[in-house]
């Protein structure tokens, strides 16, 4: 019985049965002939390479010289080879190309089978991680600081100075509370994170919520000169978890308070207008400030965890830098949408949109 032949061994390539077996591969994939020409690729594949056509050279359709230069060895020795692809455009994109020769049985190599991992996700979750890491380690060093310098320091110098003792601790007190608020941010941050999968259910009247932050948060905006126009007199029932919907509310307003209020030489009252309604088949809360707007570079990363317009004015004012981003996950948790939109000079509105329950006495299809 003679060998099977490297002719043999391209038609078999070329058949129906590996055409279907390539094609059931999850992973981007495609078989190279010895002269580099493409004999197949599944439908994965032809969506990442876009200009790949059977018969042509692969070069034609990727040109990434680091995956062709392990494609010519791999052809050449044998050994099989993984190597990385980036590329930048039309979007940023990373994957581990990994290549293996096809042999006859003369032990002649006649096609590489090269798959492609994308590592994308992967490479962008990293990312998140680590920066989430650092940046939490920054917000809590800082305070974490400052509380053992002044420990240090009534140990020291200030141990017999009652007037600087008391200043002392009432700073270190501040500090902590800034400590404990953003571990419980982080906290809370992770919980809804574990029950993104799981879509609350139960009524929830945003008419309420609206009206009872409004309520609880009626002394800070008197505290920083800011009026509350709440127009929440109809029930809107959504469907929803209370507790996190009152936390979406309560950041949404108390940002507007804290930083959409007018500046101190102004001289006047700002006014945050909340907002409540039927929007179609969705429950509306809306919270419009007056305050100087936010420039449009800014929008897109408002979510983003520590993300700070003024880091400074942020911290003064108690915030974690986790506000919008709690907000974010849940309002995904609820499947509705969060919407922003400013005018520097004239305001921002923050709009969260939430699917209405079903009982919802104004829901109609």
């Amino acid at each position: 019985m003679s060998d099977i032949t490297l002719s043999d061994l391209e038609a078999d390539v070329r058949s129906q049965f590996c055409a279907d077996l390539i094609g059931a591969m999850p992973e981007p994939a495609v078989v190279v002939g010895a002269d580099m020409r493409l004999i197949a690729a599944n439908a994965p594949a032809q969506a990442v390479l876009t200009a790949a056509k059977v018969g042509e050279p692969l070069v034609l359709a990727l040109r990434a010289p680091d995956v062709l230069d392990g494609l010519r060895r791999v052809l050449a020795q044998g050994v099989i080879e993984t190597v990385s692809w980036s590329e930048r455009v039309p979007v940023e994109r990373v994957f581990d190309v990994h290549i293996a020769p096809l042999t006859a049985r003369n032990g002649e190599i006649g096609a590489a089978l090269l798959t492609l991992r994308d590592l994308t996700e992967a490479r962008k979750v990293e990312r998140m991680r680590v920066d989430f890491i650092a940046n939490a380690s920054h917000e809590l060093r800082t305070p974490l600081a400052s509380l053992l310098g002044f420990i240090e320091t009534l140990q020291g110098p200030a141990r017999d100075d009652a007037k600087a003792r008391q200043k002392f601790l009432g700073i270190m007190r501040e500090q902590g509370r800034r400590m404990a608020r953003l571990v419980d941010d982080l906290l809370s941050l992770s919980r809804i994170e574990q029950n993104q999968h799981v879509r609350p259910e139960t009524p929830v009247d945003l008419s309420l919520i609206a009206r009872h932050v409004a309520d609880t948060l009626a002394p800070l905006a008197q505290e920083m000169s800011v009026d509350l126009d709440v127009q929440a007199t109809r029930s809107v029932i959504v469907m929803g978890d209370r507790d996190e919907l009152v936390r979406v509310a309560e950041n949404l307003v108390e940002n507007a308070i804290k930083y959409g209020s007018p500046a101190p030489e102004e001289k006047r009252r700002g006014n945050v207008e909340i907002r409540v309604a039927r929007v179609k088949r969705e429950g509306a809360l809306s919270v419009k400030d007056d305050g100087p707007g936010i420039a449009p570079e800014h929008l897109p990363r408002l979510t983003e965890r520590f993300y700070r317009i003024d880091a400074g004015q942020s911290r003064s004012r108690g915030g974690t830098g986790l506000g919008l981003a709690i907000v974010k996950h849940i309002i995904a948790r609820h499947r509705g949408r969060l919407t922003i939109a400013s005018d520097i000079g004239r305001g921002s509105t923050f709009a969260a949109n939430i699917p209405l329950h079903p009982d919802d006495s104004g829901f109609k299809d």
